[in-house]
């Protein structure tokens, strides 16, 4: 049997590492970098918390003793089903069985404009150009005397009030509270101010109301001003501007609102919904297709209890891994009692700051906030990391920020643009030039 899996995320490396030395099956594993992202933690790469690297592994040391898997990195052009053939950026790969698991992308909801101005957080890549811009900004307000510039380039807007929009307004927060006073005493930090802005009328809407309720009183304790029921409707790169006419000025806008699938060429127009995202049945397998399977964030499934799709995270696109995972064991096995997807929610959890979080349980229905429901999300988020050395540098940059108050990652790495080569006879003419003068 040979597998082809797209995407090295949570559902791709998980039913990848499902399948490792299993007998008669082949896996090759496609993805665009040659590592996993943890993604739950960008926002503290971006906020100088985590370095790039702490959060993720190369792919292909977590196969290194497999048998039956390989890695390719490539960028994937097409899907062409008829001839069970993969497109991509290094060549044609034909598959008996097809998972698509290319998680899901920045929706802007077709605003061009936010699109060319605010950052997104979907890749390491994009965590680190926002940490560029928060610190570039900063060392620019030293040359400035207008108080309205500098609160234009130290102001930060996150645009949407998920787990992604608090955990990052928090961290700024606490960056403005407890550390940049230290590095910058000259600039007045009480110019900078962090936004939140959030279309409905409460933060962690996906949560329970008390965890909206302390979510929206921890922000408001680190100094972000959250605004809810608040649409942005455009930014140029120096204004915001909401719907009902309200401007915020700032030079840096975080898009944290909305994501969309990323579906690859070649799947039929008509199996995509709302979200960009691949109807599929209960076994995750796409409809109308034999041997094409969709995980994660990228399919939509139906179900009684989740009638309109699965919720988008971690915990789902690694469940439907490990049941496909058995699936592919019972098909090469001829067995073709098949099992069907049922989603077990475990429960939510989301962080605003040192002993601030917040965290929901379904069965038994529980609810704690505070310092021990931080510790909860700390081990969590610890367990799923890959990787016992990630695991070790992320716990121990965690103990150094939370006793000394401080992260040490606030660097600024710039392009470097090599010299320019002169051939030998414009050396000489211009030492000529350099000893006549």
């Amino acid at each position: 049997m040979n597998i082809i899996i797209i995407g090295g995320g949570f559902a791709g490396l998980k039913l990848a590492r499902s399948l490792n030395n299993k007998a008669g099956i082949d896996v090759t594993l496609i993805d665009k970098f040659n590592f996993h992202q943890f993604q739950p933690l960008f926002y503290q790469v971006a906020t100088a918390g985590l370095d790039a690297s702490n959060i993720s592994f190369p792919l292909r040391k977590v196969f290194q003793k497999s048998k039956n898997i390989r890695v390719r990195l490539a960028e994937v052009k097409q899907i062409v089903a008829e001839e069970n053939t993969v497109i991509t950026s290094i060549g044609n790969f034909k598959y008996d069985y097809l998972v698509i698991a290319t998680g899901a992308d920045t929706n802007f909801f077709g605003n061009t404009a936010l699109q060319q101005n605010a950052f997104p957080m979907k890749s390491t890549v994009e965590a680190l150009q926002i940490r560029y811009r928060l610190l570039q900004n900063i060392e620019d307000t030293l040359t400035l005397t207008d108080k309205k510039e500098i609160e234009k380039l130290l102001s930060v807007v996150v645009v949407g009030g998920g787990p992604t929009g608090v955990e990052v307004s928090g961290a700024l927060a606490e960056m403005k509270k407890y550390v940049l006073p230290k590095d910058y005493p000259e600039i007045d930090f009480s110019l900078m101010k962090i936004y939140l802005l959030e279309g409905t009328n409460r933060t962690l809407v996906s949560m329970s109301e008390k965890s909206s309720k302390h979510s929206f009183e921890y922000l408001e304790k680190l100094g972000v001003e959250v605004k809810l029921n608040s649409l942005l409707q455009t930014y140029d790169g120096n204004t915001v501007q909401l719907k009902d006419g309200t401007e915020i000025y700032s030079k840096t806008v975080i898009w944290a609102a909305g994501i969309k699938g990323n579906v690859p060429d070649g799947i039929n127009k008509d199996l995509i919904v709302r979200g960009n995202r691949i109807k599929v049945d209960r076994q995750n397998k796409i409809l109308q297709q034999k041997n094409i399977y969709a995980l994660g964030d990228v399919a939509y499934m139906e179900t009684p209890k989740y009638p309109n799709g699965h919720p988008q995270v971690a915990n789902v696109a690694i469940n439907q891994a490990v049941v496909l995972a058995k699936n592919f064991i019972n098909i090469q096995a001829g067995n073709q009692n098949l099992l069907e997807f049922e989603y077990h929610d475990k429960g939510s959890m989301a962080t605003v700051g040192r002993n601030l979080a917040v965290v929901d349980f379904p069965k038994p229905k529980l609810h704690f906030k505070g310092w021990f429901a931080w510790y909860i999300w700390m081990g969590l988020h610890l367990f799923l990391l890959v990787g016992v050395k990630n695991r070790v540098q992320v716990f121990v940059n965690w103990m150094y920020n939370y006793f000394t108050y401080d992260q040490n990652l606030r660097l600024i790495f710039k392009e470097f643009k090599k010299p320019k080569i002169m051939s030998k006879k414009n050396f000489f003419t211009e030492n000529e030039k350099r000893i006549s003068a």
